[in-house]
C-alpha cells in the first residue's frame, strides 16, 4: 500500500488511502485521508475528509467535521529559510469549516467555525465563524446563509 505511518494515533473507522505519509499525528474517528497526503505533528478531529495531495505540517489543528479539498497546502513558519532557526506558528481550523481545492493557508491563523474558503484562495488572516472568503489574498465576501 506504500504508506509511511510513524507513531500516530488513528481513530476507529478511519480510512487511509495509498501513498500517504503520517508522522506523529493524531487522527480522529470516521475520517477519510486521500492518496498522496502528508501530515506531520498535527491533530485531526472526527468525521473529517482530507482529499488527495494535501500537505498538513506540524502545528496544525483541525477540529471535527472539516472538509479539506485536494491540493490544499498549510504552512507553519512565516519566514522559512534553508538554514538557521525557525519558529513554529500554529494554525486552527474550527469545526465544520470547508477549504476548497488548491487553497494555501498561511500559518498562525484561525479559520472560524462553519466557514468556507473558496478554491484557489490564499488565506493570510483570521476568518470569522460562518464566513465565506475567497481570492488572493482571501477577503470576506459574505456571511454564510445570506448568499
Amino acid at each position: 500500500m506504500n504508506k509511511q505511518i510513524k507513531n500516530c494515533k488513528i481513530g476507529k473507522n478511519t480510512k487511509i488511502w495509498h501513498f500517504v505519509n503520517l508522522y506523529e499525528c493524531e487522527i480522529g474517528d470516521n475520517c477519510v485521508i486521500g492518496s498522496f497526503v502528508e501530515i506531520g505533528k498535527a491533530k485531526i478531529g472526527n468525521n473529517c475528509k482530507i482529499e488527495s495531495h494535501v500537505f498538513i505540517p506540524d502545528g496544525v489543528t483541525i477540529e471535527d467535521d472539516v472538509f479539506i479539498g485536494p491540493h490544499v497546502c498549510f504552512t507553519n513558519d512565516k519566514y522559512p529559510k534553508i538554514k538557521g532557526e525557525w519558529e513554529l506558528k500554529e494554525t486552527l481550523i474550527k469545526k465544520g469549516a470547508s477549504i476548497g481545492a488548491n487553497a494555501t493557508i498561511l500559518c498562525g491563523i484561525t479559520i472560524g467555525k462553519n466557514s468556507l474558503i473558496g478554491a484557489g484562495s490564499i488565506v493570510t488572516k483570521n476568518v470569522p465563524d460562518n464566513t465565506i472568503v475567497f481570492g488572493t489574498p482571501a477577503t470576506i465576501k459574505n456571511q454564510k446563509g445570506i448568499i
